[in-house]
This record gives structure tokens, sequence and C-alpha cells, in this order.
């Protein structure tokens, strides 16, 4: 959250369907093609038994190789094996869960709300939100009472950036069913307009309303997010314990840990922290944080390391039909090729203009290819909602810059650092340095 950058992608531990959100849109409700699709049940030996889900998902397969024409069995499958692969890192899932809900389309091709609703998660977990809209406004003209759909439906609205229907879809899945995926997604709401005392409220009633120790370690790393986001350090680090005891595994509060050390100048801890997260958990985002601690220390081949393993990553979810392009514009920007971070960033704002992280993706790309006059405009509609967001600031501070807006500059770069002094081990000494650059002190 607070770290705002695409909070909206995994906003909810999910409901319903056993699916926790990631993002998505395309459409078409066949798989890529039948030919390409593994087998829907194969996966018995990719769970771990010990964990509720993949329990859950190998009980699923066992019942269907008994009942294989049970429509809804396939449709929980392949609902749960989009979580899956969000709890794994793991994108090999994504075309389980393709083969999965297609049989449970070809079983019961009529009046099939659970496989459409699994069909647009599974849009959304793979980045193609204009898909995943449609998917989950088929799914709820059959049954518009499933709380989760609603969810699917807000989360893709919000990345399209549409953000008061957005909003109105998070109402309408807090009336039907108050609880922690949907209190979560309401306090994103806020988070966005800016308003984190109500962020904070409304995710502390998703963290009371847990359900699971899953759903309680990410309502406990959303609110240390929160208390960063306002530079609590204190409370951020309450959170992160709190959560751990419920939940010692979490791969997220365990990132959570990480900024917590940085930001209390616990380097060494913090690199000890990253490393074993990363090797658990190769995800992007946590390579990337790991790499810019280790680049802010001069431990340059060491971060390249973790930058080359990102790439690594992006290239294996592509495969896996992901779409990458705003994860692979913001980290070209920073780590690459300024060329290839604007064509990504066209290419995702062309699909989902108006978002406002998308529109601050493609103001830094502009930035790095020495197009500030656009990268403004751009930079302006990223904050067009009052979000506090350090980065968001920080960017649009540095854009001014290059431009000789010095007050504006100004602004924005100590606006970014009152929101989060610790916001990026890289970017935040940077923000300082060009504060003192723009006025020295004598």
């Amino acid at each position: 959250m607070s770290a705002l950058g695409h909070r909206a992608g995994t906003v909810a531990a999910v409901v319903a369907l056993g699916t926790a959100l990631v993002v998505g849109a395309g459409i078409a409700i066949e798989p890529r093609s039948s030919s390409d699709r593994r087998a829907p049940v194969e996966a018995v030996e990719a769970v771990d038994a010990r964990d509720p889900l993949s329990r859950s998902i190998a009980a699923t397969q066992d019942r269907l190789t008994r009942v294989p024409r049970d429509w809804q069995g396939w449709a929980t499958l392949g609902a749960a094996y989009v979580e899956q692969a969000r709890v794994t890192a793991d994108p090999s899932f994504y075309e389980l869960a393709d083969g999965a809900l297609a049989e449970s389309m070809k079983i019961q091709p009529a009046d099939n709300f659970p496989a459409l609703s699994g069909l647009a998660a599974l849009a959304a977990a793979r980045h193609e939100f204009t898909e995943a809209l449609g998917l989950a406004d088929r799914s709820l003209v059959i049954n518009e009472f499933n709380a989760a759909t609603h969810g699917i439906r807000g989360d893709a609205l919000i990345e399209l950036g549409r953000y008061d229907e957005g909003i109105a879809a998070f109402q309408r899945m807090v009336d039907l069913r108050p609880g922690t995926p949907s209190y979560s997604r309401a306090s994103y709401a806020w988070e966005l307009r800016g308003n984190l005392a109500a962020a904070v409220e409304t995710m502390e009633q998703a963290r009371d309303a847990a359900a699971t120790p899953a759903d309680a370690a990410f309502a406990s790393y959303q609110l240390a997010e929160l208390a960063l986001a306002q530079g609590d350090v204190a409370t951020a680090e309450q959170h992160v314990a709190d959560g751990l005891q419920r939940n010692p595994s979490s791969a997220e509060l365990r990132a959570g840990r990480a900024r917590v050390e940085v930001a209390k100048g616990e380097t060494e801890t913090a690199l000890a922290t990253y490393a074993e997260l990363v090797a658990a958990r190769p995800l992007p985002g946590y390579l990337v944080a790991y790499g810019e601690l280790l680049e802010s220390l001069g431990r340059n081949d060491e971060a390249e390391a973790q930058y080359a393993v990102v790439r690594s990553v992006q290239a294996l979810f592509a495969a896996q039909g992901v779409s990458v392009d705003q994860e692979l514009a913001v980290f070209e920007t920073d780590h690459g090729s300024a060329p290839r971070a604007l064509a990504a960033a066209e290419q995702v704002w062309r699909k989902q203009r108006g978002a406002v992280f998308v529109e601050d993706a493609y103001a830094w790309a502009l930035h790095v290819n020495g197009r500030d006059r656009e990268a403004l405009a751009h930079a302006d509609a990223a904050l067009r909602l009052g979000t506090r967001s350090a980065l968001m600031h920080f960017h649009r501070g540095m854009i001014r810059r290059a431009l000789g807006q010095r007050d504006g500059a100004r602004a924005d770069l100590a606006a970014a650092l009152k929101i989060d002094p610790h916001f990026s081990p890289l970017r935040a000494p940077a923000a300082r340095a060009a504060l003192a650059e723009l006025d020295p002190r004598p």
C-alpha cells in the first residue's frame, strides 16, 4: 500500500471462490489453445500438504478424479489455482487455472457464474483488466449478489482509471459481504484519495474481521505500509510484529520487516531479511527492493545480480500470459534502457490511460527520455486524486527541476520526504541532494 505501488492488484485476500485478487484484462473465455494447456488436475505434487489452500486444492482434485463432470468443482479449482499462483509466485498455475475454468465452461456453458468470475480473476492476475471487467460483468448478470465478483470488477475499474465506478463496486462488495477482502478494498479507495486516517480505520476493520492467519497478515502488512506512508516507523514495526505472530511465514510481512529495518538504519539486518525473502519468494518487487538497498551501499555487482533475476522473472510471467508492461516500464526506467522503458510505458498507457500509477510510470519514462514537458502533464495526472505517494511526488519534483520550475520542484521533493523520509534507499537521498541544490544554505 503506501509504497502504494500497485496494491490494487493484491488488494484483497479473497473470498467466495477462494481466490485472492491480483490484476488483469483481454477477452476470451477459452484459453489460448487447448493444445497449450496442461491437464488441469496435474498439480497435486506441486502443492504443500501443510498449507490450507494446498489441502483444499488437493481435495478438489481428488473429487474431480471421481466426479469429473462437477462443473462447480472445476470452477473452484481454477479459482484456487489463481490464488496459488499469487501465493507461490509460480505463474505456471495460471495455465492450470485456464484449463480448469475452461473445463467448467465446457461442462456448463450457460449460467456458469463461478467459472466466469474465476476467469475474471485470472484475467486480472494476468493484468488484462478490460477482459477482467467484461467477464466480471457477465458473471454478475447471472448472479448480481456475489461479493467477490464485485471486488474483481472494482479492481479492474480501478486499474483502468475509472475510479468513481471502481469505488462504487467496492462499496457494493462491502454492502453484500463486509469482511477482510471488502474492507481492504475500501481502505485502498480512501488511500488513493489521500485520506490516510480513513484508510487506516478501514484497514483495522479488515484486520479485525480476518477469518484466517493469511488475511490477518495481509491487513497487518497494509497497516504497516500506511504507517510508513506517514513516517511512523514505530507503528509500522508494531504492525509487522503483530502480523508475524499470526502468520510467521508471510512473505509480505517479511518484506515489511525489511522496510522497517531500512528505515531504522539496521542495514545489515535488512540485507539478511531481503536475502532470505527473495530466496523463498523471488518476486520482482522484493528483488528490486533488495537490489536498490545493495546499490545504495555501493555493492553494484550484487545489485545487478538481483536485477538480472528480475528480468528472468518478468520473462517467466510474460511467457505465462501475464502483461508486465507497467512493471517493465518502471524497472527499465530506473535500472535498464530508457527507450525500452518508454516503449513499455506507452504500451500500458494505451490500455490503462488515466490510472494514476500508469500515469506516473509514463511520466517517469518520458522524463528519462528527455521529454519533460510531456512528462509533467502525466505527473500531474498521477497526483490528481490527492494520493499521498512519496515516489509520485519525487518523480514530479525531478521533472519540475529539469524544467527549471524551482519552486514546484522544491515543493514536491519536500512533500516526498515529509510523506516518507525512507521511501527509497536510492531516491530519498537523491531527493535530499536535489533539494539542497535547489535551496542551498549559506
